[in-house]
């Protein structure tokens, strides 16, 4: 089969990505910024993109990392974007084009090669739309889909199988919705991407403790999340308690993060797997949490942090902070932490 052989090559399975037209280099310099110091050069047809490793005659990849710049020079791309201290790996078969941010480039340029996955505006006679739900138009509502009474779904969204819309929800237009995703209790922005499996608007983790036991605090709030967030499979994000829990624009969530209640998490935050952030903490813009990191409730973590993986944060970060391990400290404290504890594995074994 043609698509199997394809696939073997390293191109994207045409099963699932459907690509568009080739583009001259002329039209994916305009796309990217890059530039290129032969314009002799720009009539030459570039017809997909590939990694480094598994590009071929035609195609063009990136290098950002200078750990893969040897495989530059074995490379059989037609094309790559690089930085200019890499020009000296570039074989003669191919065309450097040379930008700052070569992985950047190389993103923009893919999103034009690959078109998002498309839908057909139609609402499944499976799914169950309450009669009070305002259903924005060109809209896509899959089989087992329920919207509750009094939803606003904006238009052209669409919302995946088995997803649960409950009572009062707003959607805002564009927004795609996985499938088996519920949520309640909140205001969804414009242009969102939740994928399968999230959960937002549950109930936080709160209650009083007596001696007969749990006492629960009821949690009166809501999750307002902003436009152009995307929230990873599988992720949940409590309502707040009395305050909402808040999401800003533009915020990238990945799978399997907790986020608890009256947490306010800024714009273009970037937050990875396995995060959990207790409530109550409040998260400057733009800032990054790496994997499996857990922070403390009640914190207030300035703009532009920086926190390493699996760090455990239970202070208060000044904006520009970068900080590592657990406790958290200074990144360069953290290094240093690490490096003695290294060196006294070394001692001991020379005691032996």
């Amino acid at each position: 089969m043609k698509w199997l052989k394809d696939r073997s090559k390293g191109m994207a399975d045409p099963r699932f990505f459907k690509k568009r037209k080739p583009l001259s280099v002329k039209e994916i310099i305009r796309l990217t910024g890059a530039t290129l110091k032969d314009s002799s050069m720009e009539s030459t047809i570039i017809s997909d993109v590939a990694s480094i490793s598994t590009a071929k005659e035609g195609e063009i990849s990136f290098v950002e990392n200078r750990r893969y710049a040897s495989q530059i020079t074995s490379s059989k791309a037609s094309a790559c974007f690089l930085t200019e201290d890499l020009l000296n790996k570039v074989p003669k078969h191919m065309i450097p084009l040379l930008t700052n941010s070569p992985r950047r480039a190389f993103a923009k340029l893919s999103q034009s090669f690959y078109e998002k996955e498309g839908k057909t505006p139609k609402v499944s006679s499976k799914s169950i739309v309450a009669k009070t739900c305002v259903l924005g138009a060109g809209c896509r509502i899959d089989p087992g889909v329920v919207l509750g009474e009094f939803c606003e779904i904006g238009k052209d969204c669409w919302i995946g199988s088995n997803s649960v819309i409950d009572d009062g929800v707003k959607i805002g237009d564009r927004t795609r919705i996985g499938a088996n995703v519920s949520i309640s209790h909140s205001e969804v922005g414009a242009d969102c991407f939740i994928y399968p499996g999230v959960r937002i608007g549950q109930p936080g983790f709160g209650f009083e403790v007596d001696a007969a036991g749990p006492i629960e605090m009821p949690q009166l709030g809501r999750v307002i999340i902003g436009d152009n967030v995307e929230i990873g499979a599988n992720t949940t994000i409590d309502r707040g308690a009395g305050p909402d829990t808040e999401i800003g624009d533009f915020t990238r969530i990945d799978n399997l993060v907790q986020i608890g209640h009256n947490v306010r998490i800024g714009k273009g935050c970037i937050i990875v797997a396995q995060v959990g952030i207790s409530g109550s903490t409040q998260i400057g813009d733009q800032s990054i949490i790496g994997g499996q990191t857990g922070l403390a409730g009640h914190l207030k973590i300035g703009k532009q942090v920086k926190i390493a993986a699996q760090s455990g944060v239970t202070r208060n970060l000044n904006d520009g902070s970068i900080v590592g391990g657990a406790p958290a400290v200074p990144i360069e404290d953290f290094r240093r932490q690490v490096a003695n504890i290294k060196s006294l594995g070394r001692r001991d074994l020379r005691r032996k």
